[in-house]
């Protein structure tokens, strides 16, 4: 049975998901919390780093990470515009609360730069991440980037990057690329049934209808 580490920085998650011999590490996390991540991948076995998206606030240590571990990177190939620039697909936001968040967002795409790393692993909806030694599989969870995908661990725990988010309160996505996209993804959390929903912002909360 695995279990689902929380990596808490600043305002964002990464998570390791580990089954007591072996770990997957989900996103990276900033710059400024690369020491905590490392820190924490060293407490297991991380053989695949997955990235939910490729925002720089979930993938600008991916680079640094992949090399000091030796380990691959993996995503979804829909994502792979952003790893050169994070404007390349362009976000909206509807609440006044989503366009506080975008404001502050698109500065920091514009000021930020990642270390460019190419995902030798590219993750689609279904594909098991067994061959790495965790019950886990990957659902397609696209809006609020083109690429944006869940991982379903042991049928109890949904971590789902940015497709909803707990920054103020539970919600669908603040910010997306395609809303009704998100929507739908969001549908989609609400009927994969009961789960723990691990948001790339905010702490944990039990699943529920979303959209």
């Amino acid at each position: 049975m695995s279990e689902v580490h929380r990596i808490k920085c600043g305002n964002g998650n990464c998570y390791i998901i580990e089954n007591g011999t072996c770990g997957i590490l989900i996103d990276t996390g900033k710059k400024e919390f690369l020491h905590q991540v490392v820190e924490s991948c060293k407490q297991y076995n991380v053989k695949l780093i997955v990235l939910t998206h490729a925002h720089f606030d979930h993938a600008e240590n991916a680079a640094q990470i992949s090399d000091m571990f030796g380990i691959p990177i993996a995503m979804n190939e829909r994502d792979s515009d952003l790893i050169k620039s994070n404007t390349n697909q362009e976000l909206s936001a509807s609440t006044f609360l989503g366009k506080i968040v975008l404001s502050a967002s698109l500065k920091d795409f514009s000021a930020r730069t990642m270390s460019e790393f190419k995902p030798s692993v590219l993750l689609n909806d279904g594909d098991s991440l067994s061959d790495y030694g965790i019950d886990a599989r990957i659902i397609s969870l696209p809006g609020h980037t083109n690429g944006s995908i869940g991982i379903d661990v042991d049928k109890k725990h949904l971590i789902v990057g940015d497709a909803l988010m707990n920054m103020f309160y539970p919600t669908v996505s603040m910010l997306y690329h395609d809303k009704e996209e998100m929507l739908e993804s969001a549908r989609r959390i609400g009927k994969i049934g009961d789960r723990i929903i691990y948001f790339g912002h905010g702490s944990p909360k039990p699943n529920r209808k979303w959209a």
